[in-house]
């Protein structure tokens, strides 16, 4: 689990403060989270159970009172008193806690798997909140370069260069952007509070996320035979195992059980009589065996195991199928993310390009405002589809790591 953690913040480590705030976000979920707690309560319930099962039978005893007391040759018969204990066969306990403890260890791939995904939600969240900080940055950049535009259409307007309408569409333009950054700003408290709640805090609680995150120049090698070793696998095996101990204890309680026990008989005095044993109780070892004969229960239950090894064959593979569509699709998102953020770069400084040609433009007396804002437009479209394949290189990242580390 730390190795997923440590490779995460691999990936910031060109900002250390930062990173060990997420880091520190993962650590505290993985030790707050109600979700957490309650498989591990669940695991804590089933590793219980071995103690539950490591007991014999009720120990069973009777009293008899003979209401017509039977004549012996020593006595009448006052009461009985009898005590009995059930011995199940050699193994039957110890095959009842290899079965248990399956069970235990199949749930507690139901941990590990949560903290994965645990993990994977708050990182999620965490670059959620970036990149809803680096557009409202965008926006508010954008908008004092509009600012800066309004200033020069008025002066435009002031020497017959431009008319008011351009000023308008300035000012438009600006509002839009203005309801886009404010829109932005609820959608960061929205998730912030989805972050908070998965370290189940409280919701107004601030998170501070980096300044800036880059795609690193070379990725890390991807080895999809890792995804073999993955908990959401394993569990599979860890059932196919609890089946297997659960058909060892079906062969088990399908063989007798031995039992051992005493009777004892209270004896009065025959009175007005002397002779050797007068009087004496009785007391009779007993042992018993129950043998089940009717044992069909018992080879319905070896069938069922074998149609419930066959299901967990299948759903293993299908899981594994749906596992290596997940890795194929995230590799290729994330490739396509990288390509993505080259693009939108390159067609970035295209349009601060054009832009400084419309600047040199007004020095010269001559600037068409629709330019302006069709320039802008695009620098804004350029900024955040970057800010998206940022993103978008992270989250895969993310799930990459969820499936292989």
């Amino acid at each position: 689990m730390k190795r997923i953690i440590y490779t995460l913040i691999g990936l910031l480590a060109f900002n250390v403060s930062n990173a060990q705030e997420l880091e520190t976000l993962i650590d505290e979920a993985l030790n707050n989270n109600p979700e957490i707690q309650k498989f591990e309560l669940q695991y804590s319930i089933a590793s219980e159970k071995v103690n539950e099962v490591n007991t014999l039978p009720n120990t069973e005893f009777g009293v008899g009172y003979f209401v017509s007391e039977p004549e012996t040759r020593t006595g009448a018969q006052r009461f009985k008193v009898s005590a009995k204990q059930m011995l199940p066969w050699f193994g039957n306990i110890t095959a009842r806690e290899n079965y248990v403890s399956a069970l235990a260890d199949a749930k507690y791939e139901d941990i590990v798997i949560a903290k994965r995904k645990l993990m994977v939600s708050v990182s999620q969240s965490y670059y959620n909140l970036y990149a809803n900080k680096a557009k409202q940055e965008v926006l508010s950049e954008n908008i004092k370069l509009l600012e800066t535009y309004e200033t020069l259409a008025l002066t435009s307007v002031e020497v017959g260069k431009a008319s008011a309408v351009d000023v308008l569409r300035l000012q438009m333009r600006q509002n839009e952007m203005q309801q886009l950054l404010d829109v932005l700003s609820q959608q960061f408290l929205a998730e912030q509070t989805t972050l908070n709640k998965l370290l189940n805090r409280d919701k107004d609680l601030e998170v501070s996320v980096v300044n800036e995150l880059i795609i690193p120049s070379e990725d890390f090698e991807i080895t999809s035979e890792n995804l073999a070793l993955h908990p959401e696998l394993l569990k599979f095996d860890k059932l196919y195992q609890s089946v297997e101990q659960s058909e060892l204890l079906n062969q088990k309680e399908s063989s007798p059980m031995i039992g051992f026990g005493l009777d004892y008989i209270n004896v009065d005095k025959r009175p007005n009589m002397d002779f050797s044993d007068n009087g004496k109780d009785i007391i009779m070892p007993m042992v018993s065996l129950s043998i089940p004969v009717f044992n069909n229960k018992y080879k319905s239950q070896t069938k069922q195991n074998e149609l419930q090894q066959q299901e967990i064959l299948a759903q293993k593979q299908e899981r594994t199928n749906t596992l290596e569509t997940l890795l194929d699709k995230a590799v290729n998102d994330k490739v396509s993310a990288r390509i993505s953020y080259a693009t939108q770069t390159k067609n970035l400084k295209q349009a601060k390009d054009a832009e400084e040609i419309l600047i040199k433009n007004y020095e010269t007396g001559t600037i068409d405002f629709n330019d302006v804002l069709d320039i802008q437009e695009l620098q804004l479209k350029f900024q955040m589809n970057q800010i998206e394949s940022v993103k978008t290189y992270y989250v895969q990242t993310t799930i990459i790591n969820y499936l292989i580390q």
